[in-house]
């Protein structure tokens, strides 16, 4: 085991299992034991003690950012916070209800068309990981597939004037995040369906080499170079990396310049660190803005195992 490795053990449970059982292939018991640490210590246990007692975080559904329901749900999912986690599931239960609606009616529908991209994809992702229904999860699945911008990916500014013409990087994984969920969840009708969007999608960000313009080559926002986490609703070029090696893409060599970013980023101690915190309310910092990253070294060392031949992040 190298020196990096050790100190990401010495870390949260919520970094300790997710190195375990991806950069170990530590047998499942071994780090299943380690993620229920999450619900009684660290930052898991930290984030369900600030549960309100209508079920949600921060006194808002989807604001204020980023102690909301919504955002506070979001990092649970990064953190791996068991499934069953009756408070995550009240939490959940609430955020969706509340955003689309709590049955798959004419209402749900209505309010299905008119939300944002971003915030679907959310949903999806916060549902599926905490046990809404078959009936919500297969339309917001539908929705987004219906969705698509004509270059094979998503802007959720489509309704808005003026209408976009090109899919939005931030968008795209934030759907792309929750589709990745549904596909996990392996019990969806529109399985095949959603691959093929998923596809679609990754084909359009290798077109863009992940942060570069398809038509001059240029970098598309200086800010997409810098890795951040908790990511939110933004994109970088970290995101998309790790979203590839999650799904087991394959090696393109299109995206040789986002690795050759990702190593240049690494320190000499062997960590990467986080350099850049968006603006909000939160309620604690897991990790400084500026120092060495647990979770950035554990998602950045994902990727360069997959890169390299490894096995994909579970």
């Amino acid at each position: 085991m190298n020196e990096t490795i050790s100190w990401l053990l010495e870390g949260d449970p919520a970094i300790r299992w997710q190195s375990m059982r991806d950069l170990l292939d530590l047998p499942e018991q071994t780090w299943q034991a380690e993620r229920q640490r999450t619900l009684t210590t660290g930052w898991g246990a930290q984030f369900l003690a600030r549960q309100e007692t209508n079920g949600q975080w921060g006194g808002g559904i989807y604001s204020p950012k980023w102690i909301s329901t919504t955002y506070t749900l979001l990092t649970l999912c990064d953190i791996g916070l068991p499934g069953d986690c009756e408070a995550a599931r009240r939490g959940a239960a609430l955020a969706v209800g509340s955003l689309l609606g709590p049955a798959c009616d004419d209402a749900f529908h209505q309010k299905l068309a008119g939300l944002d991209r971003c915030i679907v994809g959310m949903m999806l992702r916060i549902g599926i990981n905490f046990g809404i229904d078959a009936a919500r999860i297969e339309a917001i699945v539908a929705n987004l597939l219906q969705e698509m911008m004509p270059d094979g990916a998503w802007n959720c500014r489509r309704n808005r004037r003026p209408k976009p013409h090109h899919s939005s990087f931030h968008t795209t994984f934030n759907v792309l995040e929750g589709l990745r969920a549904y596909l996990a969840w392996g019990q969806g009708a529109q399985h095949e369906a959603a691959q093929a969007a998923e596809q679609s999608a990754l084909s359009f960000m290798l077109d863009h080499h992940l942060f570069l313009s398809d038509k001059t080559g240029e970098v598309v926002n200086p800010k997409f170079t810098y890795f951040s986490f908790p990511t939110r609703w933004f994109y970088d070029v970290l995101r998309g990396l790790s979203y590839f090696a999650l799904a087991d893409a394959p090696r393109d060599p299109r995206l040789q310049a986002a690795m050759e970013l990702l190593h240049s980023r690494r320190r000499k101690d062997g960590t990467w660190p986080v350099q850049n915190k968006h603006a909000g309310r939160v309620f604690f910092d897991m990790e400084e803005t500026g120092g060495p990253s647990r979770w950035n070294t554990l998602r950045a060392l994902r990727v360069v195992r997959w890169w390299e031949g490894g096995r994909p992040a579970a």
